[in-house]
Order: C-alpha cells, then structure tokens, then sequence
C-alpha cells in the first residue's frame, strides 16, 4: 500500500509538463514577436532571446532550442497581443511581468538599434500587462 501511494505521489502530471511548454512557448513567441517587429531577427536578439528563457526564466535549454525553432517559423503568423498577455496576467505576478517587460526592453535594444514600432510595441505590452514602462 505504502509503495502505490509513493507512487502516486511521486507521478509527474504531464499535464503540468504541458503548461510548462505552453509557457516556454508564449514566452518565445512574445519575445520573437518583439525581435521581428523591426522586420528582421538579429543574431544578437536570438541570443539575447536564448540567454534570457534559460537564464532569468530558468527554462531547459533543450526546450528553448527547439520551441525557440518553431517560434521563428511561425515568426509570419502572429498572434494579437491579447492572445500573450492574457495568459500572463492569469500566470504571472506583477515581478515577473516586470522582468518580462524588462527582458523584452534588453532584447529589443540588443541589435543597437531602437525602432519606433519595437518601443510601441513594448509600451503597449506594459499597459496591457498593468506594468508602468517607465
């Protein structure tokens, strides 16, 4: 008895897995987003955007890679901004959106260029996340 409740309790919910996949991946979409809205992805923006889900956001490098792939694929089929900001509001405290907006700010000016549309972008983000983008 003792053994299949150890069991029990020592199960991992793939349905936890899931949300930490969903996560990573609104995270890259939103970042990529960010990064191509000056029309072009630089390299230093990529490794920014890489640096930043493993470092600050503590993702699996092996995860950021291949759904970090198929962001950039998907790079031409954007999302509306509600679709990424209403699940960080469900998901993350006002901290978290802070580093988000934040981590965006760095990604954004990492190619050294800041473009209009990138800092509109990102004003807007903060207002729909409640965040003050000064």
């Amino acid at each position: 008895m003792i053994k299949i409740l150890k069991n029990i309790l020592s199960y991992q919910n793939p349905k936890d897995e899931n949300e930490d996949i969903k996560n990573l991946e609104l995270l890259s979409g939103l970042m990529i987003e960010a990064a191509y809205t000056d029309g072009q992805i630089e390299e230093s923006e990529l490794d920014k955007i890489k640096f930043s889900l493993i470092n600050i956001f503590n993702e699996d490098p092996n995860d950021v890679a291949s759904v970090l792939n198929e962001a950039i694929k998907n790079k031409n089929n954007s999302k509306s901004l509600h679709h990424y900001t209403s699940f960080i509001n469900k998901k993350f405290d006002d901290s978290k959106k802070q580093l988000l907006i934040e981590t965006l700010w760095e990604i954004v000016l990492s190619d050294g260029e800041l473009h209009d549309f990138e800092a509109s972008l990102i004003r807007r983000l903060a207002g729909l996340l409640y965040i003050s983008d000064v």
